[in-house]
């Protein structure tokens, strides 16, 4: 592809990439998000391929073909979300959605559908008896709003033709030919965009002080540091649709007077990476990335940094320390980083969902934006809805939508038809939500009012069986495993909390760590230096709030409700079922079971490991978990 000099040559390259993909007859899809590559997805596109070359159909894998005919398209697409029913492949104009594709079912995909346009039922999702054709008619898919992810799963992601067909980058030539950096910055403020990674801060306010700064050089910055446990939504737009975060990064510049922008991307990434560098070698081979971008004086370039999977680097001052090549530590504010941030420049620092917000904004307009969702956190958001619900995957509804809404109309339900207990939403930073929130509207603001937060987006559904002092102990070994350690509020205080959890779950807590578990956590929460440091505890603090009970039953009657505590279990003998055969003492591996053949036998509580290698054992059906 030639560099292109100036508008007029955009725009001629555009009808061609329309004309192009409009003669494509039919577009086969196959998911190549993460998820689904580990399942096999690239073989499947390699035999699909095969196939459709065996059988002289005329297969078209990138736009750049001048059209001729009808063709068939076949696309490596990002992920389509619904992860849960994997590998998937899409065919249009049919709107099919083909789920748990094997290698073995491509012949028939070939022959029957892509050949014949026939359906393969054995192919489509069903729930109750209700078989699903349209892919839009799933209850997965009906109630959401794919506006940030509208592309993931719909276009090729390694295709710059195909995101120009579909009117990519005309919100930055909008931008750089019509509009000012204080018109950018104003509209952006209008739409009362909020950041997508975490603290929810409005977009435009933060774009404004960094016009304000008299500082010539500044920085653009993206945060795709996804480390929330469950959470991938990041991950998930920078591999299938890197364009539109890559535009919200040109956007920022213009808005600015920045020329340069760094993304940040953890290295356990590496899809990511590849499709993001691909991304920006197309981009500088068409001239929309580098000097004088399509005959303009504006310059920008964006220059990729690979994390090494810290945690605390998703804090704005650790992620610009490690990119500058220091160890990855949050500072002390102020100076905040809008005034000294990367390279102690002026800096905008947004994560990758919040940038690939403003091309729709900058083309739809504030107004717009402003009709979807709460007035005060407007838009949609995705989340990574993970967990023990039927239907995990990628999402994304407007703000305001209910947890009800998410897990029981588009997650269909928990697993097993079990009880709903809690949701972990926003990761290690966030906190539980509980049956009496199943109808909050979750934005920015209801979140903080009950101590919770939408974090980066993690949704983690928790069923009747879940014990919430394992949660807790599970995420603040994570926090302390991931703390820094500058400060000693978080550096001491989560590993004391980490401490006392571990000695509850193993049986040996008492009634007052109850009360310096609370200590501690708000000690932190006031003290520690940062916003991960400061939120450490919110997990421990929220199941405090919603499930002492289930704290106290296992210091006081030491017992685990949920049966989840290894430790607390214990494992009897029903006397009266016991026919005395032995088994189960042979099998113990650690001689815990004593007694004689033809009488009863006992376990021997201090020696038992509650393997339940004695359970399977007995073949009378005697030995139980109590």
């Amino acid at each position: 592809m030639n560099r292109l000099n100036n508008l007029e040559e955009l725009d001629t390259l555009r009808s061609f990439a329309k004309r192009s993909l409009d003669e494509q007859k039919i577009k086969v899809l196959v998911c190549c998000g993460t998820g689904c590559v580990a399942g096999g997805s690239l073989l499947i596109y390699d035999r699909i391929k095969e196939l459709c070359e065996e059988k002289g159909l005329d297969v078209c894998v990138s736009l750049q073909e001048e059209p001729h005919g009808d063709n068939i398209g076949l696309k490596k697409s990002g992920c389509h979300g619904f992860c849960e029913m994997g590998p998937l492949l899409k065919i249009e104009p049919l709107g099919i959605l083909y789920i748990k594709v094997k290698l073995e079912d491509c012949k028939e995909i070939v022959e029957s559908t892509i050949m014949n346009n026939e359906i393969i039922d054995r192919l489509l999702y069903k729930i109750n008896d209700v078989t699903y054709r349209k892919q839009e008619d799933i209850p997965f898919y009906k109630k959401q709003t794919r506006l940030v992810l509208e592309n993931c799963g719909s276009s090729d992601a390694l295709d710059i033709l195909e995101y120009l067909a579909k009117d990519g980058y005309e919100a930055f030539t909008k931008a750089l030919f019509t509009m000012t950096s204080k018109d950018i910055c104003k509209q952006i403020s209008e739409s009362n965009l909020r950041g997508r990674g975490g603290g929810g801060f409005p977009t435009g306010r933060k774009w404004e002080q960094v016009l304000r700064q008299t500082e010539p050089v500044k920085y653009i910055v993206c945060n795709g540091d996804e480390g929330d446990p469950g959470a991938f939504m990041d991950r998930s737009i920078m591999e299938g649709d890197p364009h539109k975060m890559l535009e919200g990064m040109m956007i920022a510049g213009l808005a600015t007077g920045s020329n340069t922008g760094y993304i940040y991307v953890r290295a356990e990434y590496p899809l990511a990476v590849s499709r993001l560098m691909a991304a920006i070698k197309s981009a500088k081979e068409l001239g929309l990335l580098g000097e004088h971008i399509l005959g303009s004086d504006f310059n920008f370039d964006i220059h990729i940094n690979r994390g090494a999977g810290a945690f605390v680097c998703g804090e704005g001052s650790a992620l610009t320390a490690s990119i500058e090549g220091k160890r990855g530590m949050p500072r002390v504010k102020p100076p905040r980083t809008v005034e000294q941030g990367l390279f102690g420049k002026p800096t905008v620092l947004n994560n990758v969902e919040t940038y690939a917000n403003v091309p729709l904004i900058i083309t739809k307009g504030a107004d717009w934006y402003k009709s979807i969702g709460p007035e005060n956190s407007p838009g949609t958001k995705a989340f990574a809805l993970t967990g023990n619900v039927n239907n995990t995957g990628l999402i994304e509804v407007p703000m305001g939508t209910t947890l009800r809404e998410i897990i029981f109309d588009i997650g269909g339900g928990v697993k097993n038809d079990k009880e709903f207990k809690a949701v972990q939403i926003g990761g290690p930073s966030g906190g539980c939500l509980t049956k009496e929130h199943l109808d909050l509207s979750l934005d920015f603001d209801s979140l903080k009012k009950v101590g919770a937060m939408i974090g980066s987006g993690g949704l983690v559904v928790m069923d009747e069986n879940t014990c919430m002092v394992e949660v807790s102990r599970f995420f603040m070994n994570f926090t302390q495993n991931e703390s820094c350690g500058k400060c000693v509020p978080c550096r001491e205080g989560t590993k004391r909390m980490l401490e006392i959890l571990e000695r509850i779950v193993h049986g040996d807590g008492t009634i007052d760590d109850l009360d310096l578990l609370e200590e501690l956590g708000d000690t932190i929460s006031k003290t520690a230096l940062c916003g991960l440091g400061k939120t450490a505890a919110s997990p421990v603090q929220s199941t405090l709030k919603y499930f002492k009970d289930e704290y106290i039953a296992h210091v006081v009657d030491k017992k685990c409700p949920s049966g989840d505590c290894q430790a607390l279990k214990k494992i009897v003998i029903q006397k009266d079922q016991c026919k005395g055969c032995s088994k189960c003492a042979r099998t113990c591996p650690v001689g815990a079971i004593s007694g004689k053949v033809k009488e009863p036998f006992e376990i021997n509580s201090s020696k038992c490991i509650k393997c339940g290698a004695c359970i399977t054992a007995c073949p009378f059906k005697a030995i139980k978990e109590a």
